[in-house]
């Protein structure tokens, strides 16, 4: 695949009526979601905009403490990256500031004293959390400002409807998809950069946001326990960042990928990728993926098939597991990305499709022979050993396995007195725990309990409806969870 040093139009948006500066002392990139130096439209725009400038690059990594679910467990996943990148800064023509905000409210104003004297600043496009909001309050920054969208293969707004299904999606993917592999993001945008240097950041900006301390991020514990997040959400027993992310990346490849359609749901072994926390903190970037698993399997473009039938494998001409991997990371991760950006309620109740809503309702009266409050489901404190345990994996590893996600939350919908308290126990619980919540791809998970993406089943049955059912017993019946009951006992 060649790349263009330009980033498709399609991935770019303006914000606000702010002018490109030319006799400003610098470019700003304002990176929020894409936290990565490597495959990110955001970054090479903004490298454009300095190289077209002669201007230098400052790259702002800032880091909030007064987001909903904020935590040591996300804070210190980002925290990871950011010395990442800190660590690499020296040797890189860019200026790069890391910020941790200590208390609520007290980064509240840095941007704004950035843009002052910058020629123009540019940052990431994320449709979910609280991103849109961020971006809109931003637009008040004097400087041009402008977001790129580095979420995927498929620029968002390439498609310009809501699909109510995969298979949907994946037909208009297999149409649109082969025009934007041709245009992946430089995998270094920084490689060969030659830019005037800032001697300085200006003082008045470090003395009331100071740079944060290379050694508290790589090691972020004593920095967490000052700051006023969740300290009872502890940090996972792996690293964030982007050099855990590629670890992880070879890792799968190399061992893995081969295996992935008869391993990914034997639940005692290690045959999903795990690549989804990465996604979510944009340390990783799917392309970046999407190159190393082409580059794995020998693809060639002329490869891919022409018909576009929405089949789930056969199109991108490559082994069976390349085949489902590649439909899990491109097909159903951007199919939340696709109705998040254009639904600002994708996340309401009221979003699920017409049928959910009526056969749901219908239902919402039927005896439950369980219910649980939130705290007990939090607590692994139901009757259900195979469910408690994908819970303990939830708060213990902030993860998983992707099969059990989805008994995880049709249990939830059993259990809870209305499909609307289950819906916002699934938010609850997945937002808090999972590193990779709060993103369009586990929305989708959480929803399709629900009926999102999905169609009528029968029979109809109480609570459920028509809505697709899931069991424990079923699931044991398919799978061996012996060995992972056992590990993830409460």
């Amino acid at each position: 695949m060649k790349t263009s040093s330009r980033v498709p139009g399609s991935r770019i948006r303006t914000i606000n009526s702010g002018q490109v500066r030319p006799g400003g002392d610098y470019v700003v990139y304002w990176m929020t979601a894409a936290r990565r130096l490597t495959w990110n439209f955001a970054l090479q725009h903004a490298v454009n905009h300095a190289q077209d400038l002669g201007k230098p690059l400052i790259v702002l990594e800032a880091l909030r403490c007064g987001y909903p679910w904020a935590s040591d467990r996300l804070h210190a996943f980002v925290m990871h990256g950011m010395a990442d990148h800190a660590a690499r800064a020296p040797n890189l023509p860019i200026s790069y500031y890391p910020y941790v905000e200590p208390e609520i409210g007290a980064g509240r104003g840095f941007l704004a004293e950035l843009a002052g004297r910058a020629c123009a600043v540019v940052t990431d496009d994320y449709p979910a959390f609280f991103y849109p909001r961020m971006l809109r309050a931003a637009a008040r920054i004097p400087a041009r400002l402008e977001a790129v969208d580095s979420n995927g293969i498929l620029p968002m707004r390439a498609a310009d409807r809501v699909f109510p299904t995969a298979y949907a999606f994946r037909r208009f993917l297999q149409s649109e998809l082969p025009r934007h592999l041709a245009e992946p993001p430089r995998a270094d945008p920084l490689d060969g950069l030659r830019l005037p240097q800032l001697s300085a950041l200006p003082p008045p900006l470090t003395a009331r946001w100071p740079v944060a301390d290379i050694d508290g991020l790589a090691k972020p514990e004593k920095t967490l326990r000052k700051l006023p997040i969740d300290h009872a959400v502890p940090m996972v027993p792996y690293l964030g960042g982007t050099c855990a992310a590629e670890a992880r990346l070879e890792t799968f490849i190399d061992l893995h990928l081969d295996d992935y359609a008869h391993r990914r749901n034997v639940l005692a072994e290690e045959g999903t990728s795990r690549l989804s926390p990465y996604l979510h903190f944009g340390h990783l970037s799917s392309h970046q993926i999407l190159a190393r698993v082409l580059s794995h399997e020998g693809w060639e473009p002329d490869m891919l098939s022409s018909e576009a039938r929405g089949k789930r494998s056969g199109w991108w001409g490559l082994s069976e597991s390349a085949e489902g991997f590649l439909d899990q990371l491109v097909t159903w991760r951007e199919l939340g990305f696709n109705m998040c950006w254009q639904r600002d309620d994708y996340e309401d109740y009221e979003s699920l499709p017409d049928w959910a809503l009526k056969t749901l309702g219908e239902h919402s009266g039927d005896p439950r022979p369980h219910l649980y409050t939130v705290k007990e489901l939090e607590s692994a404190e139901t009757h259900d050993p195979l469910w408690n345990a994908a819970q303990v994996q939830l708060v213990r590893e902030g993860r998983i396995h992707n099969y059990l996600r989805m008994l995880w939350g049709k249990k939830i919908l059993e259990w809870s007195e209305s499909p609307l308290m289950a819906l916002e126990a699934m938010i609850e619980l997945n937002n808090k725990f999972a590193v990779d919540g709060r993103d369009p791809s586990s929305t989708s998970g959480i929803f399709w309990s629900l009926g999102r993406y999905d169609r009528a089943w029968g029979p109809e049955r109480p609570i459920f409806g028509k809505v697709r059912y899931m069991s424990s017993e079923n699931t044991a019946r398919k799978l061996r969870v012996e060995e992972y009951v056992r590990r993830y006992e409460a």
